[in-house]
C-alpha cells in the first residue's frame, strides 16, 4: 500500500456527506427492510428468552378433553359417528 493511508470504503458514507444525496433509493429501501429485519430479530430473542425463563405460562391451561361434552377420555370411536 502507500503510505499507510486508509483507503475509504463505497459502502461507509463519510461523516461530512449528508445521508440522502450519498444512497439511492434502492439503498435506502434495503436500509430500511434491513432494520424492519433487525427490529423483528429483536422482538423474537425477546420472546425466546421469556418462554426459556418461565415456559409454563405460555402453555395453556385447558387439556384436549375438557370439550369432550359427555365423554370419557380415550373413547375416540363414536366421537365422529
Amino acid at each position: 500500500m502507500d503510505g499507510g493511508q486508509p483507503v475509504p470504503s463505497p459502502l461507509v458514507p463519510l461523516g461530512n456527506v449528508s445521508l440522502d444525496s450519498s444512497m439511492s433509493l434502492e439503498q435506502k429501501t434495503t436500509f430500511v427492510f434491513v432494520i424492519l429485519l433487525f427490529i423483528f430479530l429483536g422482538i423474537l430473542i425477546v420472546r425466546c428468552f421469556r418462554i426459556l425463563l418461565d415456559p409454563y405460562r405460555s402453555m395453556p391451561t385447558s387439556t384436549w378433553a375438557d370439550g369432550l361434552e359427555g365423554l370419557e377420555k380415550g373413547q375416540f370411536d363414536h366421537a365422529l359417528a
